[in-house]
This record gives C-alpha cells, sequence and structure tokens, in this order.
C-alpha cells in the first residue's frame, strides 16, 4: 500500500529526514517511533503531500506523492501534529466542512460525524465551538475528522498526545477496527506501550534515519532485550 524510497527533507541545510526507505502492507498497522525531533512529523508530513520532499518517492496505492498529491489526498486521512481546528466553527460544523472538501453528501457527513462522534464521546460537544474546546477534546474532534471520510490510508501523528486514559483507549480501539476493516495506518508515536500493542511492525527513528524495522520480537532478538522500552533504548543509543 505504501513504499517510500530515499525519501529525503532539509531545513536550512540540516536533514530532517535521511534518505529513508520502508514498505507498508495492505491492512498493516505500521509504527513509526522515535524521539523529539528525530524525523516522525516530517516523514508523516511528506507522505501526506503538506511537505514535497527534497528528494526520493512515496507510492500510496499505486499513485505518486509528489506527481499527483490531489489523487492521493482522496484515499488518505491525516491526524496532523496539530489539530488546525477553526475557532469560530462549531465541531459538526468543522466536520461538514472537510467532508464537503472531500466531496461527500451531507446526509453522509452527519451520520458519520454521529457514528465517529458517539464512539469518542463527543456527542455533548456536537454544537459547541472549537474555541471553547479543552486540549483533549479538540485532539478528539480532529480524530474525527481524519476518519470522516472513511480512507483507506491514515496517518496519525501522536494522536492520543494529550489525551485522558479512557479517550486513548476509544481512540486504540478505533484503529484496531480500521485494520479489521483493511485500512492501512502508519502511527507515529514515542508512547511505548501502545506501539507494543497495536502495532504490526515498528520503525525506529533517529536523526532522520530508519535504524530499524521489524515485529516486536524480530526487534526484541535483534537487540537481546525484553520490551520495548528497552530495544528503543538500546538502538537509539547505539546510534548516537
Amino acid at each position: 500500500m505504501i513504499e517510500v524510497n530515499m525519501l529525503t527533507k532539509s531545513y536550512s541545510k540540516k536533514l530532517a529526514v535521511d534518505h529513508i526507505n520502508f514498505k507498508i502492507d495492505d491492512g498493516e498497522i505500521f509504527g513509526l517511533l522515535g524521539p523529539n525531533a528525530a524525523g516522525k512529523t516530517t516523514t508523516v508530513r511528506m507522505l501526506s503531500t503538506i511537505l514535497k520532499p527534497d528528494e526520493g518517492t512515496a507510492i500510496i496505492n499505486g499513485i505518486d506523492v509528489i506527481e499527483k498529491p490531489r489523487e492521493v489526498r482522496k484515499i488518505i486521512g491525516v491526524l496532523p501534529e496539530e489539530v488546525g481546528l477553526y475557532d469560530r466553527l462549531t465541531t459538526a460544523e468543522m466536520l461538514l466542512y472537510y467532508g464537503r472538501l472531500h466531496g461527500m453528501d451531507k446526509k453522509i457527513i452527519k451520520e458519520r460525524t454521529e457514528v465517529l462522534f458517539d464512539k469518542l464521546d463527543l456527542m455533548d460537544f456536537i454544537n459547541a465551538r472549537n474555541s471553547t474546546l479543552s486540549k483533549g477534546t479538540k485532539q478528539k474532534v480532529s480524530i474525527a475528522r481524519a476518519f470522516l471520510h472513511d480512507p483507506s490510508v491514515l496517518f496519525l501523528d501522536e494522536p492520543t498526545a494529550g489525551i485522558d486514559v479512557m479517550s486513548a483507549r476509544a481512540i486504540k480501539d478505533m484503529i484496531l477496527e480500521a485494520k479489521k476493516q483493511k485500512k492501512t495506518i502508519l502511527f507515529s508515536t514515542h508512547i511505548m506501550p501502545e506501539a507494543e500493542k497495536i502495532c504490526d511492525r515498528i520503525a525506529i527513528i533517529e536523526k532522520g534515519n530508519i535504524i530499524a524495522i521489524g515485529t516486536l520480537s524480530e526487534l526484541k532478538s535483534m537487540t537481546k532485550k525484553k520490551d520495548l522500552e528497552d530495544v528503543f533504548i538500546r538502538l537509539v543509543e547505539e546510534h548516537t
């Protein structure tokens, strides 16, 4: 579903992502782990057509993200690092706006909004303006927006950041349900227990380089460590 070859991005001549390569299978939850400023968000932004790579290619479901970004946007859902909600709109108006951008019928948007808001315990906020919401509630609205048009590929950048335990569980359940529906998910996080529980494979990125890729058992075998946190620390320290 996703094939990344030699993808590269620099900011002011400083490499943020350095010629990375990986593939994500159809219906796979692929974790992208790394410390702060490792290149996770830049990678997600390039794959979701927000940033144009300096070098390399990325193909999503046979579509080149550089040559046909509009076609890519039709099949992806994105949870960005920043929630990006319009303060003056209500949460329902926000989803209506994005749904219409995707060409969805208003009736379908309303139905999908209610289903997603019910799953995320947002129904009490359906007529609330975004400016009045807490950080965690804004995050959940942004997640609902990413899932709204039923995309086949999801890019989720730190989906449980700033979220309470019950909300985080609801989000993880949504991700696992999406996997059952054969959706492909790139899950960027620094929360090890989450990645350990839901990811089929994990890539560890450090200083813009992919330093390891594998299943949890493969990474444990590679490092001779028993849990993902120890695996992560060992690999990052080896490449510091």
